[in-house]
């Protein structure tokens, strides 16, 4: 099966170029298992790790850099600074190449092996936080540097950066509108810096205020599914605004974990567990469409491939 370059027959002039656009994939096998289908309740998954960085943080990195730069305030010989679990430092990290800007990332020192790998190989500096305190404490030491070195960095700050759900507002929730013809119903994604939830939630709200917008969080302050928050034990990103979703479910790591690993052996999908819980918490939305005959389309974003969580095997295991 053949289908259109997703940016047109035309060369890009960048690679930047290259970002959104993403595939909007049926999940028919999932629709078949659940009996969903015959209950006239569709279920789809964006597929963002077709990015050319392999995740969804490549649109608000892309905006909040381009936003940033458009605003003067990107200095020349002043670098990007932000903190990250790994996917928003891929993005910083290729994009600063692209542009011929420095990148510093302040990440979790247990982060995988293959994130702090990616990062480095497009040239940017890691500075490694405290593993037990996770993207928080990652976040505390950002804060810190951006401090200490005002005149070295530009923190931009993903988690109360507005360019990161203007992103999503401009791209993500236009692109899903578009591709299911208005007919999406409701739109779940996972909670991090809750950018992708806000920005594409506001979106299709502007283009049908009854879409519903749900997010998902794990279920435990010890959990999993890296790259999301448990928002009761967390600091709580600025651009999070508690009445622009209508619902947010728990989902338990053995729950994402299980998802992704369906997702792997019976869709032909290798994505992350943050993917994972999401799908999982769109079929939940989806099982009770079904349970209740009621019609719907649910929409949900698959943010990475699970590659990037793969640790290298040590020569003789």
């Amino acid at each position: 099966m053949r289908r259109p370059p997703r940016h047109g027959i035309r060369p890009l002039g960048s690679v930047l170029e290259a970002v959104g656009q993403t595939p909007l994939l049926r999940l028919r096998g999932l629709e078949a298992e659940e009996g969903l289908a015959a209950a006239s309740v569709e279920l789809y998954g964006k597929l963002e790790f077709e990015n050319p960085g392999g995740s969804v943080k490549d649109r608000p990195a892309l905006q909040m850099v381009l936003d940033a730069r458009a605003a003067g305030r990107l200095a020349a010989g002043k670098g990007i600074l932000d903190s990250t679990s790994g996917n928003t430092g891929v993005a910083y990290a290729w994009i600063g190449a692209a542009l011929g800007v420095p990148v510093t990332l302040v990440m979790p020192e247990n982060v995988s092996a293959a994130r702090k790998q990616i990062t480095a190989a497009y040239g940017a500096h890691l500075v490694f936080s405290d593993p037990l305190e996770g993207s928080d404490g990652a976040i505390r030491l950002a804060r810190k540097l951006a401090a200490d070195r005002p005149d070295a960095y530009l923190y931009l700050d993903q988690y109360s950066n507005p360019s990161n759900p203007k992103a999503h507002h401009l791209g993500t929730g236009r692109e899903i509108w578009e591709s299911t013809g208005g007919r999406v119903t409701h739109f779940v994604a996972g909670i991090g810096t809750s950018g992708t939830l806000m920005g594409t939630g506001r979106r299709l709200k502007e283009e049908n205020p009854r879409v519903r917008v749900i997010g998902v969080e794990p279920d435990d302050p010890f959990h999993g599914l890296e790259g999301l928050k448990h928002l009761a034990s967390s600091i709580v990103p600025a651009i999070y605004r508690a009445e622009d979703r209508d619902e947010t479910l728990a989902i338990s790591t053995d729950e994402g974990w299980a998802m992704a690993e369906r997702l792997g052996k019976r869709a032909g999908l290798l994505v992350g567990h943050s993917s994972g819980a999401a799908v999982a918490g769109a079929l939940r939305v989806a099982r009770a469409l079904r349970d209740a005959g009621t019609p719907g389309v649910v929409v949900t974003v698959l943010p990475d491939r699970a590659d990037r969580y793969f640790e290298p095997v040590r020569p003789g295991a």
